[in-house]
């Protein structure tokens, strides 16, 4: 069947299912283009909160079903590519998040929201990239906070907000492959070009990249925002480089230059318009919390929605 074909039978199901299609931004093109909400882990995290639809089709990785599992229990979330990982979200366990909180009972966990079921249960309150400056900002000053599990980001909290933070030692495997050398050729190379960086890059919490008068640190979703409302015609993407697939569709007469042309998350591109469908058709693939986890792990994470 052609990609038509298959988006007309998506289109159908949809209907007849009661079902709603939400993808990441680092998605593929095709699958971008069926989604009835894009996002970034804020924006789908809000948005599994909020719908009616009886079915949610997750085009994302395995933590991002999960989170829409935890919000809307009474929905059947599917996922299309039942083995899409996260680098990031398995370099932290619960158990291990339950035992560096057991040695640290003062401590408040943060975790980013790019993490397991079993790390939200041992966690205090989630952050995504967009609201994380204003969770931390949130917390007593007198409190330790153990944030898990993106030590980037988490560098990047501490260089902005000046408060100390105990690191956990884990990584996105594409964002940590963007580095300050990349981002200073780059600024010589486009000196007229707003860079546009996410905070999980290796680079976020250098001080030579903080410091650069047309660099700017965002989520994805603040990336687009500042790309349309700019007036700016050139921009470098310093993220997962699907991102410049809707920055293009948004911003017909701009230019975006990644930042590097291997700066693919593999895992996101599981995904694909083919199993979209099977998934829909067949109702297969369906990601549930059990009870136990999932009543711990929303707690941090309606904290977190009610900051923002």
């Amino acid at each position: 069947m052609t990609h038509t074909e298959i988006t007309d039978r998506i289109k159908q199901l949809k209907k007849e299912k009661n079902a709603v299609i939400l993808a990441h931004y680092y998605t593929r093109p095709e699958v971008q283009d069926i989604a009835d909400y894009l996002g970034d882990s804020l924006g789908l995290s809000q948005e599994a909160g909020k719908t009616k639809a009886d079915i949610i089709v997750f085009c994302g990785v395995h933590f991002m079903a999960e989170t829409a599992s935890i919000i809307s229990p009474d929905k059947k979330v599917l996922i299309p590519a039942q083995h899409a990982g996260c680098s990031l979200a398995e370099s932290l366990t619960g158990y291990e998040l339950r035992e560096w909180k057991k040695a640290n009972p003062e401590g408040i966990v943060v975790s980013y929201v790019n993490t397991t079921a079993e790390v939200k249960a041992w966690t205090d309150i989630c952050c995504t990239s967009a609201n994380a400056l204003k969770i931390v900002e949130s917390l007593p000053e007198d409190r330790k906070i153990l944030f898990v599990p993106d030590k980037n980001l988490g560098a990047w909290i501490q260089k902005k907000t000046g408060r100390a933070l105990e690191l956990w030692q884990g990584d996105c495997c594409v964002h940590e492959r963007i580095t300050s050398e990349m981002i200073l050729r780059k600024s010589q190379e486009y000196p007229e070009a707003d860079i546009l960086i996410h905070p999980e890059s290796h680079c976020s919490h250098d001080d030579a990249i903080l410091n650069l008068p047309q660099a700017y640190m965002y989520s994805t979703a603040g990336m687009i925002k500042h790309a349309f409302h700019s007036s700016k015609k050139q921009f470098i993407i310093a993220t997962e480089i699907e991102t410049i697939y809707k920055l293009k569709k948004d911003n017909p007469t701009k230019e975006f230059i990644p930042i590097h042309p291997q700066t693919i998350c593999g895992q996101m591109k599981k995904v694909t318009l083919e199993n979209v469908w099977e998934a829909l058709e067949k109702e297969q693939y369906e990601v549930k919390v059990p009870e136990a986890i999932r009543e711990k792990a929303k707690l941090p994470i309606e904290r977190m929605l009610k900051i923002n």
